[in-house]
């Protein structure tokens, strides 16, 4: 008996100090980063006169989480699990889509769902890419765009569907840091806004 409770001592006591070494890590608070681009006040302002109603933005695969992204120059993918984005990616781009288009004044109104306004027009994206290429040295992000009409003769029909892309440099330190990673994925994302404020000029008259 005196025997068998030693060997359980000496198996507890390995366990024991395992616990105490990961009790006794340092915690590393995680860097956010608002993923919110703005529309610049120097761009014109436009006078839509039609009503928009945009849906909820859809996220493609791999871009569901928080973590700051980059792809390796061999094509391998790299999380910075101490630096994410302070909401979900998509959440963001849908947000930052709707008060760029409010800004822009493309529109008469920009509605949200569940609102009982009628709209002219139905609007559905999707983030597509959001990322930096350490390989070229860039950020990239992408969004796709489709724009409906609802007809009481035929329902809803498509109208027009935009797919646009834009990079931007990111500084050739390596490692790079979130700072920079976070900057150069929020300037990309400010081009594809701008592209698609373009894309939809003709559509808002």
């Amino acid at each position: 008996m005196q025997r068998r409770m030693l060997l359980g001592a000496g198996l507890a006591l390995p366990i024991g100090l395992s616990a105490c070494s990961v009790v006794n890590q340092d915690y590393v608070e995680p860097r956010r980063y608002p993923l919110a681009p703005r529309r610049p006040e120097g761009m014109p302002r436009r006078s839509g006169r039609r009503t928009v109603l945009m849906r909820l933005t859809r996220a493609a695969p791999g871009l569901d989480s928080r973590l700051l992204r980059s792809i390796r120059a061999d094509g391998t993918e790299a999380l910075e699990y101490y630096a994410e984005w302070t909401a979900p990616p998509a959440e963001a781009a849908e947000e930052s889509l709707r008060r760029w288009i409010t800004d822009s004044g493309l529109f008469a109104a920009v509605l949200a769902p569940g609102t009982r306004g009628d709209a002219d027009l139905l609007l559905e994206s999707e983030l597509v890419a959001l990322h930096v290429d350490l390989g070229r040295g860039v950020a990239v992000a992408g969004m796709s765009v489709v724009l409906l009409r609802q007809t009481s003769q035929f329902g809803t029909r498509v109208v027009a569907q935009f797919a646009e892309t834009a990079t931007v440099p990111v500084p050739p330190d390596r490692p790079l840091g979130p700072d920079a990673l976070a900057a150069g994925m929020v300037a990309a994302l400010a081009g594809v806004l701008g592209r698609l404020e373009n894309d939809l000029i003709p559509h808002a008259r």
